[in-house]
């Protein structure tokens, strides 16, 4: 079947931790390790309900306060460093751009409420992507087969028209199950390369 659209994962994919300074600092001062605060601050409670719209971005925060008893000035700054290193993948963004015209273009994200206003801020992610599916919105979110369903619907196409990236395997094999090519990303990965394998030129 010939591929008419291609489908994104945000983090991990599109935007990714690439300088952990500022994470790792404050990993020292709970005496954590490496990847144990996005741990807590990801998957607790609170984010889990956050990511199908059931709460919102500040109770997750204020959760994280909670747990390691931070004043509000001190959660204001990790919240900054938190988010300190992250990038985009801006030449991924471009070659998506290019896609545009040829290909129908999407965003398929579990991600919090804010998610949706924080994304159309990147002039890139704007220039490169038609539609934005986002969990918390949806109430919903992968690896459930109604979302990739709703992805593809919004793209007007059909699932094997559509192949989604995502980082998380799951997620992968979920798509797959619901009809779409799926690449899983991986550090280093040639996304354009993987892409044309399956015939997005």
């Amino acid at each position: 079947m010939l591929i008419k659209a291609v489908l994104f994962d945000v983090g991990g994919v599109l935007l990714r931790t690439e300088d952990l300074r500022g994470r790792r600092k404050w990993e020292a001062r709970f005496r954590m390790k490496d990847w144990e605060l996005a741990d807590a601050v990801f998957n607790s409670a609170a984010a889990s309900a956050a990511t199908i719209g059931q709460a919102s971005e500040a109770e997750v925060w204020e959760a994280v306060r909670r747990r390691f008893s931070l004043s509000p000035t001190e959660l204001a700054e990790l919240q900054a460093d938190f988010g300190s290193g992250d990038r985009f993948d801006e030449p991924l963004l471009d070659w998506v751009t290019g896609l545009r015209g040829r290909y129908r273009t999407g965003i398929l994200s579990n991600a919090w409420g804010g998610a949706r206003k924080f994304l159309t801020g990147i002039p890139k992610v704007v220039a490169a992507f038609e539609e934005m599916v986002i969990s918390a919105e949806e109430g919903i979110m992968k690896p459930q087969p109604e979302i990739y369903e709703r992805a593809v619907k919004r793209l007007n196409v059909r699932p094997e028209e559509a192949v989604f990236v995502d980082d998380v395997l799951t997620n992968v094999e979920a798509a797959r199950r619901a009809g779409l090519a799926a690449v899983q990303y991986q550090v280093g990965l040639d996304v354009p390369g993987a892409l044309r394998q399956l015939g997005v030129v």
